[in-house]
């Protein structure tokens, strides 16, 4: 990575989990890792200590609030921000912060970039001006060509300053040649499954009704069905790997579809997991069966990282992020009988076949979903802005 001396500051609304604090932390580790200085804006969270561990810097302020009162205030903070810290490029990376941001930078006279972590729908007048914040910037950044046709269709003109750069992965944290047995054994260890016979899936999202947990656990309960009607024995075990963040009802319904389809010792519920590549090494098949399309899929790649292969809805991101028979396959969205059918022709392919696919999957992911890539790209999109101006 070549030398880059500016000054970033980013500005997302809170440093949680999810795909625009991540991206965020890894942009900022990049910017300082070259030579620059990365301040994050941010209402706090618990990857604030992450970013200054990686060299950057996090002032807290109130950027995730929607009152246009301090909407407004949080624009004038910024400019006083900028002006103070010789900021040369301001990021944002949310809509409401993006108001602020877009204020402060044209006061300041210095770049602006968003970022689109997500397609938002845009009902009514008054959405589509809210939304309209992140198609003001001097660059525009999609996270997949799927998020970069949904804003093209919103804003045609937009498209000479939109730039599609994939969301990144970390290749060397999510890489199975350093997943030990012995780390799976720990991180899996308080799943409270029995001893698991024949193929092991993983689905690994926050227990929300899109993600599609209830199809998969009617393809489960299908493939039961199926094997019994021959007299065989199943032989698969479903983990959800996420958790429900506030959903109790949500996962009270998840638990009492597993008793009616009679799958309670195929299926388990685990919570959250602390070692995602662990996790991911456990299974042999991971799942995405979203039932509305995903911006992008991190997911996918994260698996395909690991060289696991991937069944997912055939929507959205994922039609990027798998090759359909390649690294995995694509069904349709919200189809158990799709899903199951995918489930078992993986489940059918010999060992050798199925880490043939995981290592294709893990193959892409290195040379397109690098976090390195992103980083390279995104670090390229502020030169650019700042050679113009210049």
């Amino acid at each position: 990575m070549s030398r880059f001396e500016s000054t970033i500051l980013q500005v997302v609304p809170r440093l949680d989990a999810g795909g625009a604090e991540r991206t965020c932390l890894e942009i900022a580790s990049a910017v300082a890792r070259a030579g620059g200085r990365a301040i994050v804006a941010s209402a706090g969270g618990r990857l604030a200590p992450e970013i200054e561990n990686a060299g950057g810097e996090v002032v807290v302020a109130p950027v995730d609030s929607k009152n246009p009162a301090t909407i407004i205030a949080n624009g004038f903070w910024l400019e006083k921000l900028i002006r103070r810290e010789g900021v040369d490029l301001i990021h944002a990376r949310s809509r409401a912060p993006a108001w602020s941001a877009l204020q402060a930078a044209r006061r300041a006279h210095i770049p602006i970039v968003t970022t689109y972590h997500g397609a938002y729908s845009a009902a009514g007048p008054i959405k589509r001006f809210y939304n309209s914040s992140m198609l003001r910037a001097d660059r525009v950044i999609a996270n997949s060509h799927f998020t970069a046709e949904r804003i093209v269709g919103v804003a045609p003109s937009l498209a000479a300053r939109l730039k599609v750069i994939p969301r990144g992965v970390d290749i060397d944290l999510f890489n199975p040649e350093k997943v030990s047995h012995d780390r799976v054994n720990q991180a899996t260890q308080g799943w409270g499954r029995g001893e698991e016979a024949g193929l092991k899936l993983l689905l690994p999202a926050r227990l929300t009704p899109w993600k599609g947990h209830e199809i998969a656990i009617e393809a489960v309960a299908r493939l039961r069905q199926a094997a019994q009607a021959t007299g065989q024995d199943c032989g698969l075990t479903l983990v959800f790997c996420g958790g429900a963040q506030g959903k109790n009802d949500y996962e009270r319904r998840l638990r009492a579809r597993i008793d009616e389809c009679g799958v309670r010792d195929m299926v388990y519920l685990v919570g959250d997991c602390a070692d995602m590549p662990a996790a991911y090494a456990w299974a042999d098949v991971v799942l995405a069966p979203s039932t509305r399309p995903e911006a992008f899929g991190r997911v996918a790649v994260e698996a395909g990282a690991m060289a696991r292969p991937v069944i997912a809805s055939n929507h959205g991101g994922a039609r990027e992020t798998v090759i359909d028979g390649e690294t995995g396959y694509l069904v349709a969205p919200g189809d158990a009988d799709a899903l199951a059918g995918a489930v078992r022709r993986i489940g059918a392919m010999s060992a050798d076949a199925r880490e043939t696919m995981g290592e294709i999957a893990r193959a892409r992911a290195a040379s397109v979903y690098s976090c390195a890539a992103m980083c390279d790209a995104t670090l390229g999109v502020y030169r650019e802005l700042l050679a113009e101006r210049a």
